[in-house]
């Protein structure tokens, strides 16, 4: 068998290295060897490799500190399988929550070395590179607030409602409570709430089921919601459920079953967004950009100029990290020198001036809120969608949602697209 797939080898022991890269070569796998975490960095940078196994005991630099660091520096764009010959169940789970795809317990059988290797390779091929991870979203305090209260809970069976504007970072933190080595679950409609909600638990059994936006699910799905919440424990699943609507508000309008609001509402969570802590958009940034440049959709040179960071940075981002991240994205494939200036930022976002100025339509005051806010944002899809030609992909981006949810979005606000 002959790969196109280069595997990283950062271990001190001569035996070890020789070994792993005699049986990987076997199966056909390029391999590079590193005897320590500074010689690892140095073949990252130089080879990019497709998987990384890591020991985790090594002189200079642990393992795990190696592996925390490329996930804070946006580095983790690969897989990366931790060895150690006397680890412990504590370490393992600590370095698949930092971003590891699993570990391997020295001494490996040649078995199960090639499978796990051959599957975390698939799942790589799988894998969106821009996704960001919980050790990624900054170092602000507002950040290292959020990580504590997850790392509070992420050990309870108790169902978790994380609260935040849409594009805030909700699966990132969903996927920090996911346990490795167990299934996740995550509808891409929740109507199988109504339909059918056992079956989800059933997909979910032992692992996380993650419910987004259950703030905008009909009275049927909400009924299916509570049973779903009274079997969890039969079938040994946590819940992890998002919403961006004011659910207690909803419920006193009679829109919201109160008993369902009582059990979300007993462990939630809330999300920062963006504009709250600004100080870490000029590093998100640049993370965000490194992905694209390792996945090779940008050039290997390209980068922000200070100017641009500061534009990023004292920008609103009414979309959050879905909105940075597609602006970013527009800016790694359109730009044409190897520096994205001010003036490309600014050309690439939308500010909020223009938006209202264009938008607001006239709101009778006799409406409730919520039907203020559904014509608000009919008349504000309505004009993107036009200004945009009917691109929902720039629609999307512009608007910091994800593509599911503005199509839901859509057929919920009774829009028209041309074409149907």
């Amino acid at each position: 068998m002959i790969t196109n797939n280069t595997i990283l080898v950062v271990d001190d022991e001569i035996g070890i290295r020789e070994l792993l890269s005699e049986i990987l070569r076997d199966e056909g796998y390029r391999v590079a060897l590193a005897e320590n975490a500074e010689q690892a960095r140095i073949w990252r940078a130089q080879t990019r490799p497709d998987l990384v196994l890591l020991d985790i005991w090594m002189p200079d630099t642990d393992g795990i500190t190696l592996l925390k660091e490329w996930a804070s520096n946006g580095l983790l764009t690969m897989p990366v399988i931790m060895m150690s010959g006397h680890g412990t169940i504590d370490t393992a789970v600590e370095a698949t929550r930092i971003g590891a795809f699993g570990y391997l317990e020295k001494p490996i059988p040649l078995q199960k070395l090639l499978s796990t290797v051959s599957k975390a390779l698939r799942g790589a091929q799988n894998k969106q590179q821009s996704a960001l991870s919980l050790a990624s979203l900054g170092k602000g305090a507002l950040i290292l607030d959020l990580r504590k209260r997850l790392e509070q809970v992420v050990n309870l069976k108790t169902p978790v409602l994380l609260m935040g504007e849409p594009g805030a970072g909700a699966e990132i933190c969903a996927r920090f409570m996911h346990r490795p080595g167990t299934p996740w679950v995550e509808p891409e409609t929740l109507t199988g709430l109504a339909e059918s909600p056992l079956d989800l638990l059933g997909l979910a059994r032992d692992g996380l089921l993650f419910l987004k936006d259950v703030g905008e699910i009909s009275k049927l799905a909400q009924k299916g919601l509570l049973l779903l919440l009274s079997k969890l424990e039969k079938y040994n699943v946590r819940l992890v459920c998002a919403t961006s609507q004011p659910l207690a508000e909803l419920t006193a309008q009679g829109a919201y079953h109160p008993k369902l609001y009582e059990i979300l509402s007993s462990l939630s969570i809330g999300i920062p967004a963006l504009r709250t802590h600004r100080e870490d958009i000029p590093e998100l940034a640049g993370q965000i950009l490194s992905r694209f440049v390792e996945s090779g959709e940008a050039s290997s040179t390209l980068q922000f100029s200070t100017a641009a960071l500061n534009c990023l940075r004292n920008y609103d981002w009414p979309g959050n990290l879905t909105q940075l991240t597609g602006v970013v994205h527009s800016l790694a494939l359109t730009c044409t020198s190897d520096e994205i200036s001010v003036e490309a930022v600014q050309q690439a976002m939308v500010f909020p001036e223009s938006v209202s100025s264009s938008v607001s339509p006239e709101i009778p005051l006799d409406l409730s809120l919520r039907e203020a806010r559904d014509l608000f944002e009919k008349t504000y899809f309505e004009r993107l969608i036009d200004q945009e030609s009917g691109n929902m992909t720039r629609v999307a981006e512009r608007a910091g949602l994800e593509r599911t949810h503005l199509y839901r979005k859509i057929k919920l606000l009774g829009i028209k697209l041309r074409g149907n």
